[in-house]
């Protein structure tokens, strides 16, 4: 249990140096995308709020692993679900905004229209995306290093997700290197793709996090009663709850009833039992409630 606690605190470190490095970088892309009238930089920060959005539930996760109620593995989380309906929102007003300015955009610079302001895309631009991205792999290095020795898959998760946009936004740089070279219309049409990939990057978030925001029965309680019985002084398990997914993080409640000449020994009968749930299911966090068991 404390080791378990440890971890959760260790990771929720390393995912509030990505939320706010994260955040800064946003901020970076916001203010280069106003100032050079870049609509794909403006449309790649887009991507940007999503990885900050999925540090933030994955950092509600590791949050809920160091909670003691144990009803963080019983029921929905109203904070992450508000979370949600607001970031969905938000983001199909401003993506739709988007879309629109640049589908005009494209279409005006492909009938050589020279009324609409012109980008100013400049090689220190170029150099301070460079430096940004480089930080931005940096950081997500960082953090699959982290969740391979807290052994969190939450942070792994979260890391790939992060590194697949990483690859948009190169992309989004090379198209500013030929808006750089005289190829203009390169800006409105790199914002429409990247406007476009928004739908599977958010749905990549959601696919990853909502089964461990909501009741989502992983394993039949039959079957982890039966493993816990399997260790030696454990007379009955009761109350058998889990959720999450299997192969990612899985949370794990049960209430033991322990052989009265085992409760000298209760946290090594526990630790047993722990390492032989890690041992079948992988990433585990759990949650023991020991009591003696009655003398018939």
């Amino acid at each position: 249990m404390v080791e378990a606690h440890r971890r959760s605190q260790a990771g929720c470190r390393v995912l509030l140096i990505v939320l706010w490095l994260t955040l800064m970088i946003l901020a970076v892309k916001v203010w280069a995308g106003w100032a050079t009238r870049s609509l794909s930089l403006l449309a790649d920060s887009l991507h940007v709020l999503i990885d900050s959005f999925s540090t933030f539930l994955s950092l509600c996760t590791v949050l809920s692993l160091g909670q003691t109620s144990g009803r963080e593995v019983w029921g929905h989380r109203r904070r992450e679900a508000a979370a949600i309906l607001t970031l969905v929102a938000g983001l199909g007003f401003l993506s739709f905004s988007l879309m629109g300015v640049s589908a005009y955009q494209f279409q005006a610079l492909m009938q050589n229209t020279s009324l609409l302001p012109a980008v100013q895309v400049d090689l220190p631009l170029i150099l301070l995306l460079t430096i940004v991205i480089s930080i931005h792999i940096c950081l997500v290095l960082f953090e699959r290093y982290e969740s391979t020795i807290l052994d969190l898959s939450v942070l792994r998760l979260n890391a790939n997700h992060i590194l697949t946009d990483i690859w948009l936004t190169i992309a989004m740089l090379l198209g500013l290197v030929g808006v750089l070279a005289g190829y203009v219309w390169l800006d409105s049409l790199m914002a429409i793709v990247l406007l476009l990939m928004l739908i599977p990057s958010l749905w990549r978030v959601l696919n990853q996090q909502i089964p461990s925001m909501t009741h989502h029965m992983a394993i039949a309680p039959e079957v982890l009663a039966q493993l816990a019985l399997q260790v030696e002084g454990v007379v009955a398990c009761q109350e058998v709850r889990s959720r999450g997914l299997l192969g990612r993080h899985l949370l794990i409640q049960m209430h033991l009833s322990l052989h009265p000449e085992f409760m000298t020994v209760a946290h090594l009968v526990t630790e047993r039992l722990e390492k032989l749930l890690r041992e079948r299911y992988g990433s585990v966090q759990t949650r023991f409630y020991v009591r003696k068991a009655e003398k018939k």
